[in-house]
């Protein structure tokens, strides 16, 4: 397996959750691995930092699928973290829908005859409506072989791909309200109506009603646990070494330049970062223009504004569920703000932390934010490695739309801002400074019902040491991106083989 003639057997860029499970797995089956990370810290979404003594999770606010014998519990076991992380399991509601001065709340709960239990509580006559939609959902996830940890066929999934989430929703009741509830966690996918599949929707609602954890003291222990594993097999990781091109001759991939001007060979190259920023750095005549136009031209969903608490100790209570509020009747309309109605809807997450059991010492709130809102600090670049500034009226920005919105999660909250010690405020261009993607966006590439098969990047590319991985492949999230990573795994060894060793586990 050694090509004793490179550097690295595989050399990976980026140390997002996808490129860490791909250096984890890679080194387990004998390459030797170099991941190749621009910030200090690993793991992309994954990180947290501290303020105030407090940790501050970055992006890692719940995750499904962890209970025994479910798909990401059995991955994470065999990649041997799962006995290592700090985990809490979620109330048997795990999120609770809101809408405008409306006073009543909508459950939404584990394992599928609770959930259906919980919404008849509220829709007593929708028993046939939610029974076809919880059948949909499992008929839906079970046409997606890597999601279910077996070997398959890509054509299994192709009769799903086209179904439009908010049409599906629409046609299965009359009851607007019951259809706008089944939609009230779209933050969680950057969901539009009338364009966001249900396959997208089917696969992330499906992981929560069969689980739904949080990590403890932050998701960041998923990416450290990892890192140790690659290390322990032999892997390599550089922190604070930046990628600027990928360059060969002939059909192949020979090197990876570095910032400072190094080149470091391997036999394979593994690229976690957004397909069109892989595109743009790499020098080679085997990725034709019309492909590099496609991967370039492909839109993302858009970003996010987060407003991250430090609280006063034992002033807020631990919520073990999250909040999701829509300040309209329409759950989907809150990716359509305007400057004057912004923000139109958010999801509130208490973070778990060991220090207390009873209360929360922070809390995340986040909305929606598009790229053109911050467009005008564009040239600017601040990380914990890059130090700078954005200046007087980019703070002056954040401060007013971060009152903005806790002015509006205050009207379910009264008792927020007392509580509150101190926040601190994401943008766009922090998710763009730490993570890469050229507009900040949320979720990476959009998927859309009516040209799924476009909006499908495969792990392969015109260059046959050249591959792909992370969350812009098939589905974002923990679960998204690590099944993502096995996908990638399956190009360099036997998926059957992993599967079967994954189960097996």
């Amino acid at each position: 397996m050694a090509l004793n003639m490179y550097d690295h057997d595989v050399a990976i860029i980026g140390s997002g959750l996808g490129g860490l499970v791909c250096g984890a797995v890679l080194s387990m089956h004998g390459y030797k691995v170099g991941i190749y990370e621009k910030n200090r810290q690993l793991g992309g979404c994954l990180q947290t930092y501290a303020r105030d003594k407090t940790i501050i999770d970055t992006g890692v606010h719940y995750i499904g699928g962890l209970s025994e014998g479910q798909n990401l519990n059995r991955i994470f076991n065999y990649l041997g973290i799962l006995d290592k992380l700090k985990l809490k399991k979620m109330d048997e509601v795990f999120d609770v829908i809101g809408f405008g001065a409306d006073s009543k709340n909508y459950k939404l709960a584990q394992g599928y005859d609770n959930f259906k239990a919980q919404l008849l509580a509220d829709f007593p006559d929708e028993e046939k409506a939610l029974d076809d939609y919880c059948n949909k959902i499992k008929e839906v996830c079970a046409k997606f072989p890597l999601y279910n940890l077996r070997t398959g066929d890509y054509t299994e999934k192709e009769e799903v791909l086209h179904i439009d989430t908010a049409t599906f929703i629409s046609e299965l009741t009359a009851d607007k309200k019951l259809q706008q509830v089944l939609a009230g966690n779209s933050l969680l996918y950057a969901g539009e109506a009338h364009k966001t599949p249900f396959y997208i929707h089917a696969l992330i609602t499906n992981s929560f009603i069969e689980s739904a954890w949080k990590c403890v003291d932050g998701g960041s222990q998923i990416a450290k646990l990892l890192g140790r594993s690659i290390t322990g097999h032999g892997g390599k990781i550089y922190r604070n070494t930046k990628v600027t091109r990928l360059a060969g001759s002939h059909d192949k991939i020979e090197y990876l330049e570095l910032e400072d001007g190094r080149r470091i060979t391997a036999g394979h190259f593994i690229s976690n970062l957004h397909p069109a920023q892989t595109v743009q750095m790499t020098d080679s005549s085997q990725l034709r223009n019309a492909y590099r136009s496609r991967i370039e031209g492909l839109e993302n969903t858009t970003g996010t504004f987060l407003v991250n608490i430090v609280l006063k100790k034992d002033c807020f209570p631990y919520l073990n569920y999250n909040y999701y509020h829509h300040e309209t009747e329409n759950a989907w309309q809150g990716v359509e703000y305007t400057s004057e109605n912004w923000p139109l809807t958010y999801a509130l997450f208490a973070n778990a932390t060991s220090k207390s059991e009873q209360h929360t010492d922070s809390l995340t709130i986040m909305t929606y934010m598009r790229y053109d809102d911050v467009a005008k600090w564009k040239d600017t670049f601040n990380t914990d490695s890059q130090p700078n500034t954005r200046g007087e009226d980019y703070e002056a920005f954040k401060k007013e739309k971060a009152e903005l919105l806790l002015n509006v999660v205050e009207k379910k909250f009264p008792n927020l801002r007392e509580c509150m010690l101190s926040y601190y405020v994401a943008t766009p261009l922090s998710y763009r400074d730490y993570q890469g993607t050229a507009d900040g966006s949320m979720y990476g590439i959009a998927k859309d019902y009516r040209n799924s098969f476009n909006t499908f990047i495969s792990p392969r590319t015109r260059i046959p040491n050249l591959f792909l991985t992370g969350q812009n492949l098939n589905l974002h999230g923990i679960l998204g991106v690590t099944i993502s990573a096995l996908i990638t795994c399956g190009e360099l060894i036997d998926i059957g083989e992993l599967l079967e060793k994954i189960n097996s586990a």
